[in-house]
């Protein structure tokens, strides 16, 4: 036998044996070994007829298919589970598409090519006959058929990227991280807990969170499913949560926990804290702004090859629902895990059909726990897709807990309406305020208004995304040394700074919208208790400004049940209300976007639900889709800005030269430049004025770009945009 052929068996047996390994959590092992055998099955065709493999390697001539093969000799006993083989490279697309190769190969060329194959794997040969390895299971329902292939396709393109990857690096065996013991880590944490709080001051708020935190640690002991954390903000939510996970990993004997959190911001805040308590050798930051030092760590985040990971809700769901190899390779790990959603009232509502049914399906088929964690708890039970489902509460009375940990009282300020100036003034007599507003516009004109009052007698601080992720952290570490220390200080923000950021002013200005974020805005005043009487939370509506049109239909219902006269954002109680009267009035169970894509799951056609319907246009190979309906957590196309201005920063500007030179591997050299990188959408990086001031890092590419423009020091990337939809 030729080293190529030799070099080719080799493969199909390592990436056979590792796809077992990584689908047995959820019962798919035998689906995956044979997936696994067949995935590079064609491959013997072009060795024997074509002599084109190169010796010891699996590769072949680009073109030659040789998906199809192993597709077609599987389908009969995998079912719609072959699309996995047919996939392993270009991606998951349809079960239409899956029935047409079918339909159209040549089965005594499949048959002679196997035969063939048979001679250089012969452990594959039993496969021409026996029992279906799909488990019984996922024929009872076509949601746990579409949902078991992303599974098992993503256990396939893991291992048969780990196995290519050890050939090239002259690995004896693929890089797996080896099973971590959870009571191990859970020991580990409760041990730092310990020592970490002993030394915190008494107080009411802290005797709050330690009962908290025994409550909800006490509950770990119960069988895997949903549960849901009602905590308030301040109350401890990120260790209980996190404690949560660990107990029950241990408990049940699950292989790792994944948190996922809104924002980046709260994903590095978060991320550190599991560092500090588990350690950092432990603990996966995986987001597009997160650094990694070594190799095996940027595999990790490829794979969450990690017992602990940390990643954005984008990050999760976009793969979830996602159809290529590079971003469903990870999926299989959170089989058999603990998925932490931190701040879930932030999920999208056209989203919450498909964002709750994958939940439900990864609980009930594939040994996952999920815990809910919001300060703003949305009573997803109310939704007809979770209607069947019994939810878990922690954490006791909801309602005794949001009283005993009220630190801050609202005010009002609707009509008259205010004017953006007499806010700004108001904000810098204070001496130390954080306002919030809706939009990068608004934060921009905010600013500039403070800055215009209060210059001389306080530091003013701008945050947004419009701000490289350096500039973000720092401001957020200056405004909080600043409040420490008694200093003057006013801090302007988008929502970012809403959800698990920590900081501790004693009055918060929001802008008026729905009342999560209210309350969200309303856990960064007072929020350790520490001040003499109860901190405070105004709530204006600027002259001038417009309510976004995605807030619109939730302030809409805030001003029904919040406000002057009315109860408080913070009351549990009515905030359900609330809830159940929006998704009523939104009609979410009937939202056409979540209907199309949960009707496209149904149909196993993964190419719709990642791209959106076909729309009836273009040509017959390369329709026109709708992606208005396909699942996309952020519906605006984004591109990566890279900022040399700020700091002045040399190093970036070296990377960039580079990057353009071909010099050294792109993916080291872009992971050094993204804490100087930002996102702009698309339509406002193809305005004339933005895009004169962009520069393509690498010629003919549209999605990463210098910015050769000013960067302001208070407010970032001045994009110029006044639209009252750019948020964040």
């Amino acid at each position: 036998m030729s080293g190529a052929l030799h070099g080719l068996a080799d493969h199909v047996r390592s990436t056979a044996r590792w796809a077992r390994v990584f689908a047995e959590p959820f019962g798919a092992g035998d689906l995956a070994w044979e997936l696994g055998l067949v995935h590079d099955a064609g491959k013997a065709r072009c060795a024997w007829q074509e002599g084109l493999l190169a010796a010891g390697t699996s590769g072949g001539r680009v073109g030659v298919p040789h998906k199809e093969v192993g597709a077609s000799f599987i389908a009969p006993r995998a079912g719609v589970a072959a699309m996995a083989v047919l996939g392993h490279h270009g991606g998951l697309h349809s079960r239409s598409w899956l029935l047409r190769l079918l339909r159209d190969s040549d089965s005594e060329d499949v048959g002679e090519v196997m035969a063939r194959f048979f001679e250089v794997v012969p452990e594959a040969a039993c496969l021409d006959s026996g029992v279906s390895p799909v488990p019984s299971g996922w024929g009872k329902d076509p949601l746990v058929w579409e949902m078991g292939v992303r599974m098992v396709f993503s256990a396939l393109v893991d291992a048969d990227h780990l196995d290519t990857a050890a050939h090239f690096e002259g690995l004896d065996t693929v890089r797996v991280a080896a099973q971590v013991d959870m009571g191990v880590l859970r020991d580990r944490f409760e041990g730092a807990r310990s020592e970490r709080f002993s030394g915190v001051v008494p107080s009411l708020v802290n005797e709050i969170r330690s009962s908290l935190y025994a409550r909800v640690v006490g509950a770990a002991g119960g069988g895997r499913g949903i549960y849901r954390l009602p905590a308030p903000t301040g109350s401890g939510k990120t260790v209980s949560s996190a404690g949560f996970a660990l107990h029950h990993a241990a408990r049940h004997r699950m292989s790792r926990v994944v948190v996922a959190v809104p924002f980046t911001t709260i994903t590095s805040q978060n991320a550190q804290v599991y560092r500090d308590l588990l350690g950092p050798e432990v603990v996966l930051e995986h987001h597009s702004n997160a650094e990694f030092d070594g190799r095996d760590l940027r595999l990790a985040a490829e794979n969450w090859d990690a017992p602990f990971v940390v990643t954005t809700t984008v990050q999760l769901f976009d793969s979830l629902f996602g159809r290529k190899p590079a971003r469903s390779r990870k999926l299989h790990r959170l089989a058999n895990a603990v998925i932490v959603l931190d701040e879930v009232q932030a999920l999208p509502l056209s989203l919450l059909g498909p964002i709750l049914d994958g939940l439900r399906l990864l609980c009930r088929h594939f040994g996952a726990t999920v815990l809910l964690a919001s300060a703003t708890q949305p009573p997803f039970e109310r939704l007809a897709v979770w209607k069947s489902l019994d939810v878990v509460e922690l954490g006791g009375d909801a309602v005794a807990l949001s009283t005993g940990l009220r630190r801050a009282a609202y005010e009002w300020r609707l009509d008259p309406r205010p004017t953006t100036d007499q806010i700004a003034a108001e904000a810098a007599e204070v001496g130390q305020a954080l306002v919030v507003v809706n939009t990068v516009p608004q934060a921009r004109a905010m600013v500039r208004a403070v800055a215009a009052v209060a210059a001389a007698s306080a530091t003013v601080l701008h945050l947004s995304t419009r701000m490289v992720p350096v500039h973000r952290d720092r401001v957020l570490a200056q405004a909080c040394d600043l409040v420490k220390s008694g200093d003057p200080v006013l801090l302007v923000s988008t929502q970012l700074v809403e959800a698990g950021v920590d900081v501790d002013f004693p009055v918060v200005f929001r802008a008026l919208a729905p009342a999560e974020s209210l309350q969200q805005a309303a856990g960064r005043a007072n929020r350790e208790g520490r001040r003499s009487g109860l901190g405070r939370v105004v709530v204006f509506d600027a002259e001038g400004t417009t309510i976004p049109a995605f807030y619109r239909a939730g302030v809409a219902k805030t001003l029904a049940f919040f406000g002057p006269g009315k109860a408080d954002p913070g009351d549990p109680q009515v905030l359900a209300r609330y809830y159940a009267s929006l998704y009523s009035a939104l009609n979410v169970d009937a939202d056409p976007r979540a209907v199309e894509i949960q009707r496209n799951r149904g149909a196993l056609d993964y190419l719709a639900v990642a791209e959106g319907p076909v729309t009836g246009l273009g040509d017959a190979d390369r329709p026109l889709r709708d992606s208005r309906l396909a699942f996309r957590m952020i519906d605006e196309d984004q591109v990566t800005v890279v900022v040399t201005d700020y700091d002045n920063n040399d190093e970036v500007r070296e990377c960039l030269r580079r990057v353009r030179a071909g010099d050294g591997p792109l993916g080291a050299l872009v992971r050094r430049m993204r804490p100087y990188m930002l996102s702009l959408p698309r339509s406002v990086a193809s305005r004339p004025e933005v895009a004169s001031l962009l520069r393509p890092v690498v010629a003919g590419q549209r999605d990463l770009w210098e910015w050769v423009g000013h960067y302001d020091q208070l407010v970032g990337l001045d994009d110029g945009d006044t639209s009252e939809e750019t948020v964040w």
